[in-house]
């Protein structure tokens, strides 16, 4: 079998497990004014799409394309540690990618943790470069700041 990515529903018990998994990792890794993930319900509205890999029936990971005027950002992204290694990052990633296309959005942005080393370098691999805070975000020791221009 091999992973397909599709559009996903975050109330979907799969896809919520997931992220109840990711916000607890979050959670032990940093202080609470230094968390940025959003809510089931906040990845359930319409500038949101939500991207599920999946495999045999079973989601081993997600991420998420929020639209705002003038870019994309990432959110969400969360592979389950079991199936990590494996491209699935990548996978989502090129999908998150062809999503923002598609809305012909200009670039896309992302705030991760600075202890998330492994995002750091699949975010530097498909492009992404640092920048500073950006939207609603303030300038935090604990978050890094990336963007990948699409034009």
């Amino acid at each position: 079998m091999s992973v397909t990515i599709q559009r996903g529903d975050p109330r979907d018990p799969q896809a919520t497990a997931l992220l109840a998994q990711s916000h607890a990792l979050m959670r032990s890794l940093f202080p609470s004014e230094s968390n940025h993930f959003l809510s089931i319900d906040q990845l359930c509205v319409p500038e949101v799409t939500f991207l599920v890999a999946a495999e045999a029936g079973q989601t081993l990971g997600c991420c998420a394309l929020k639209t705002f005027d003038g870019y994309g950002e990432i959110k969400s992204m969360f592979i389950d540690p079991d199936h990590r290694g494996k491209g699935i990052a990548d996978d989502l990633l090129r999908a998150v990618e062809a999503e923002a296309r598609a809305q012909n959005l200009p670039l896309i942005r992302l705030e991760t943790g600075d202890l998330l080393h492994a995002a750091h370098r699949v975010y530097q691999r498909h492009g992404f470069k640092p920048r500073g805070p950006f939207g609603d975000y303030i300038d935090d020791p604990r978050s890094i700041f990336m963007e990948k221009r699409l034009s």
